[in-house]
């Protein structure tokens, strides 16, 4: 993958492309979805293939390919016999993402957070509140999130779907579906578009 450099901070592409390399990964990127950030897939012929997302910033781009790559090596040594994010893709993870631990990677702002996410990384960053806000200050489109719109409003997802906030539960916020009034727990980092029809 020669564009690299387009994605994601310059002092990271030698290392990241010879993990690529080394494990004969395809990396594709993506339009943007609303349920992932990246995908790491091993097709019948044994055969890597990651995606990400081409609408994140290049900080955001880095840790999620970082994490899809860690997902390559935990294949290559252990199959199927572990958890996809289990202890042995947390250390993995951790121990590669060391390597872009500095400033000349990272701004300071998300390495102070970056760090504290390292010590248990979470499945996705999306989970991570702090880590996900911090990124998205970096994002070139600042689009409106659940967190920043009041209680009570009517709002639609990436797909369509219009919502009514309710409140904050502890860590995501309740919301009722407008046409099958069924109740959803959304992260508090969702896009959302705010709607003017109850």
């Amino acid at each position: 993958m020669n564009n690299l450099k387009k994605y994601i901070p310059s002092e990271s592409v030698s290392l990241i492309t010879k993990w690529i390399t080394e494990l004969n990964i395809l990396v594709k990127i993506k339009k943007s979805r609303s349920t992932k950030l990246g995908d790491f897939r091993v097709n019948r012929n044994d055969e890597y293939h990651i995606s990400i997302n081409n609408d994140l910033n290049k900080y955001a781009f880095l840790i999620t390919l970082t994490h899809e790559i860690a997902h390559a090596f935990v294949w290559e040594k252990y199959k199927r016999t572990v958890s996809p994010h289990g202890v042995e893709w947390k250390n993995t993870f951790k121990k590669m993402m060391l390597n872009f631990l500095n400033s000349n990677v990272f701004p300071d702002d998300i390495l102070r957070v970056l760090s504290n996410h390292l010590k248990n990384p979470k499945a996705s960053t999306a989970n991570d509140y702090n880590l996900s806000s911090v990124l998205k200050n970096y994002d070139k489109n600042q689009k409106q999130t659940i967190d920043e719109i009041p209680d009570g409003s009517v709002f639609s997802t990436t797909n369509g779907k219009q919502f009514i906030k309710i409140e904050k539960l502890r860590k995501r916020y309740k919301c009722k579906a407008i046409d099958s009034k069924r109740v959803y727990l959304f992260n508090p980092l969702a896009v959302v578009a705010l709607s003017h029809n109850k």
